[in-house]
């Protein structure tokens, strides 16, 4: 429930530096010159920023069994829990009309976790930590497989995919112009010193970093909100009681001191700290909601 945005936007953010590597010494050393005046760079910004989003979503999976070190489970698997689990899974899929079951796997980590991705909603993988499988009772554990198979039949990851390619674009063609801007300013009338051939690459990485951070802002936001949807999408498949008590159970395990590692942000972070880069509103939220619906 809370890796896979995180592992995305990180994908996505090392495709874009790639790709501006690529534009700014492969293709001029090759002798092929970027853009065409401003409407030029803007529609190569344009494709090459979509690219590189749709590239990430393609790795989400790949990226993601590695990442975690993930072991997939299917009907074959001799742990009886293990093959509980992958059951589960499957009953979901043919209750959201899914074509094809998404693959289904554990990685072993204390904290309680689960997460949807993939480039559709027939190729996709949906993964629960050790933490989560061992802390939650099977009520809990189908709502949060629930919200997450809610994930994949709304097409989020590709929702995400088109306004991260957007952002991409933006910040591309942005950097591009503030490096040329501040390479006009330090040049002279007879066009002598400026950035530098690697002044001005080093300017455009730098500022593409920054500006990749600020455009994680509204992409957070739309993440939020996506959630708030797939948690009643949960509670129809279930109940808003069995959603409420995995999010409650979740809440409950926070208060472990949990280990940090390279990927702390994209963990369960306190109800009482949101920020705009948050990719999940607070779990007292989340619940009231619920609990909302359990009214009606």
């Amino acid at each position: 429930m809370f890796k896979r945005v995180f592992l995305f936007l990180a994908t996505n953010i090392l495709v874009v530096l790639t790709v501006s590597l690529i534009l700014n010494l492969l293709l001029p050393a090759m002798g092929i010159k970027v853009g065409g005046g401003i409407y030029g760079l803007a529609i190569f910004c344009g494709v090459f920023g979509m690219v590189g989003a749709f590239i990430s979503l393609a790795m989400s999976r790949w990226v993601a069994k590695r990442a975690y070190n993930i072991q997939l489970i299917n009907n074959d698997t001799r742990d009886f829990h293990a093959r509980e689990i992958y059951e589960m899974v499957v009953r979901l899929s043919r209750q959201a009309g899914l074509n094809t079951v998404p693959e289904v796997g554990i990685y072993n980590a204390k904290e309680p976790n689960a997460f949807a991705t993939g480039p559709s909603k027939n190729k996709s993988l949906m993964a629960f930590s050790t933490g989560l499988l061992n802390s939650m009772n099977r009520e809990e554990i189908e709502a949060v497989a629930a919200h997450e198979m809610t994930h994949i039949t709304n097409g989020d990851m590709v929702t995400m995919t088109l306004l991260t390619g957007i952002a991409n674009a933006l910040v591309m063609f942005i950097a591009r112009l503030a490096a040329m801007a501040i390479d006009n300013f330090l040049s002279d009338e007879d066009g002598n010193g400026g950035l530098g051939y690697f002044g001005y690459i080093m300017v455009v990485m730098l500022l593409e970093t920054v500006l990749m951070i600020l455009a994680s802002i509204p992409i957070a936001a739309f993440s939020r909100y996506r959630e708030f949807k797939a948690d009643a999408g949960a509670a129809k498949i279930t109940s808003p009681r069995a959603m409420a008590s995995a999010l409650q159970r979740l809440g409950e395990m926070t208060q472990i001191p949990q280990q940090k590692d390279s990927f702390a942000t994209a963990k369960i972070s306190s109800s009482k700290r949101m920020s705009l880069f948050a990719t999940h509103p607070s779990l007292e939220d989340r619940i009231a909601r619920l609990r909302q619906m359990q009214v009606k």
